[in-house]
């Protein structure tokens, strides 16, 4: 008997170990989450390494030609969700710039300029047919 349940146990793979391991759903779910999220940082990471380095040419890989950008703010999105807020060099995470200091701004900005006028010009539309084309009539 016992030599059977060695073999069940050694049948049993990775997740279901971790499943008879955890008898609530609600931690199941929340550590299949966290296996998500690490996928898609390594995914991202990996992407955005690749957009920075320039591979040797004797693994045979053409150089991709891409705009990192979303690609960053996934990686970023994901990075927050455990916690982790990228800021400035020089401050803050808003720049360095204060709620405090920019109020000053905006307050500065309303005393010098409390209006603002905006014109808008336009030439005259004219609408003509082609020389020696008639003009044409609406079909009812």
């Amino acid at each position: 008997m016992s030599e059977e349940l060695k073999k069940d146990e050694e049948k049993k793979g990775l997740l279901s170990r971790l499943k008879e391991g955890m008898d609530d759903k609600e931690e199941q779910l929340a550590i299949l989450s966290t296996f998500v999220r690490l996928g898609i940082l390594v995914w991202s990471g990996g992407i955005l390494t690749l957009a920075y380095i320039k591979l040797p040419p004797a693994l045979g890989i053409p150089e991709q030609k891409l705009d990192p950008t979303f690609i960053a703010s996934v990686f970023t999105g994901v990075l927050a969700t455990f916690g982790v807020q990228t800021t400035k060099k020089n401050g803050g995470a808003n720049g360095g710039i204060s709620k405090a200091d920019l109020q000053k701004l905006i307050e500065a900005a309303s005393q010098t300029a409390p209006a603002q006028t905006i014109r808008i010009e336009q030439a005259p539309l004219v609408f003509q047919t082609k020389d020696g084309e008639p003009p044409v009539k609406p079909t009812v």
